[in-house]
């Protein structure tokens, strides 16, 4: 349900990569070759409305939306995780067999937009795919499932998902699911972790090479997952709790673990994770939250939920974060642990957002921010999607094995 808080064949461009115009020459030469991954992209949500076609550029400024596949050209993008997207809802059995009907229906609809634009895009699910299509000027359709709920209690729904060309599961969303427990959950924890159910899950994404992405869970089943896990795991759209503490972000604990078992976290760039809000901007959010729990919305109910965001967002815009702010997360991981472990989940269409980064045709903002800090292109290359590729290869490798 958080995603209702944001608001919700291709014209002639040269198909290779290219660079925004504002960067120094320096950090353009860098971006241009760098493999450029976002872990988290929330496309498939607009994908799913009447009307939206992915092939065609949109404005930021009228619809809200962030990703296309012009756009993506124009940022230098070669690749994003699309999501497959689900807020909790009930989890009696018909509810869950509707989920997965649900979930199917944004898989088809990825696929679609690949096989329609083959020029343009092209589905990957290795790093070899993702190197294969940048090298050919198209950008890369992984796909990630965010939120468990889809895959019940029937194991061999992970293989299904799989064989469509998922490569990893973000255990729970806002609230706890069967496989876990939630960060955010108003009700608190309900297994202290991982359930039994959860430990199964977790062993066939390893049996399978799909990568555990613990965006979103709890403490507890963070430290869970990393008992178990046979291979390394991510965080696809988190931040650091140091410098923004919310539950939702992790500790430094949590990110040296994350480090030590060779995983990744990918900066989230959702405001209320990059910069605490003031506290009368968190009250407002919070009463906005007990809204959005309410089950079986209306589109009316929706469009007014849609319509206090924007107005709250308006009235506390000084919180709004900057690039700058955001970039501070990616060094954050860096000084605790090291360059190898920390990457880029922005959450565009999902809420991600900072001055300076509004859609994402403007991600060399980043490269351009890291080059002012001294990063070496090597180290650049890394962050961007070197990092997240060496995990997928890792994990891949390790389910040979299981």
């Amino acid at each position: 349900m958080k995603k209702l808080l944001l608001f919700l064949s291709l014209p002639v461009l040269s198909l290779a990569q290219t660079a925004p115009d504002a960067l120094s020459p320096k950090a353009a030469r860098i971006h241009a070759k760098a493999l450029t991954i976002d872990t988290h992209a929330d496309v498939p949500i607009n994908m799913m409305k009447p009307g939206f076609d992915i092939a065609l550029e949109h404005d930021y400024e009228k619809d809200r939306s962030q990703i296309d596949f012009p756009r993506m050209i124009k940022g230098g993008m070669d690749g994003m995780f699309f999501a497959v997207y689900l807020g909790q809802g009930k989890r009696s059995d018909e509810a869950t067999l509707e989920a997965k009907q649900k979930a199917l229906a944004i898989f088809d609809k990825i696929h679609e937009a690949v096989k329609r634009n083959p020029n343009v895009a092209g589905l990957a699910t290795t790093s070899k795919d993702a190197y294969r299509l940048q090298k050919e000027g198209k950008r890369a359709v992984f796909i990630g499932m965010e939120n468990g709920w889809p895959i019940g209690k029937d194991l061999s729904n992970l293989k299904q998902y799989y064989d469509l060309g998922l490569r990893y599961v973000t255990l729970s969303h806002s609230s706890n699911n069967d496989i876990c427990d939630s960060s955010t959950d108003g009700d608190g924890p309900e297994h202290n972790g991982l359930s039994k159910l959860g430990e199964e899950v977790v062993k066939e994404m390893n049996r399978l090479g799909m990568m555990v992405d613990i965006s979103h869970v709890s403490d507890s089943t963070f430290y869970d997952v990393i008992k178990l896990t046979k291979a390394p795991v991510i965080a696809s759209h988190s931040s650091c709790r140091a410098l923004c503490d919310v539950p939702r972000n992790m500790t430094d604990d949590m990110i040296k673990v994350l480090a030590k078992n060779g995983g990744v976290i990918q900066i989230n760039f959702v405001p209320g994770f990059v910069k605490k809000p003031s506290q009368p901007h968190e009250m407002s959010l919070k009463a906005l939250r007990l809204k959005i729990r309410q089950t079986d919305l209306s589109d009316e109910d929706k469009k007014a939920l849609r319509d206090e965001m924007k107005a709250i967002n308006e009235k506390y815009k000084s919180d709004m974060p900057t690039l700058s702010e955001a970039v501070d997360h990616i060094e954050h991981v860096i000084r605790l642990t090291s360059v190898d472990h920390v990457g880029i989940g922005m959450d565009l269409d999902g809420g991600g957002e900072v001055i300076g980064l509004k859609d994402v045709s403007q991600i060399g903002g980043i490269t351009e921010e890291l080059v002012k800090r001294g990063y070496s292109a090597k180290d650049i290359e890394k962050i961007w999607g070197g990092n997240i590729m060496r995990v997928l290869d890792v994990v891949e490798k390790a389910a040979g094995t299981l």
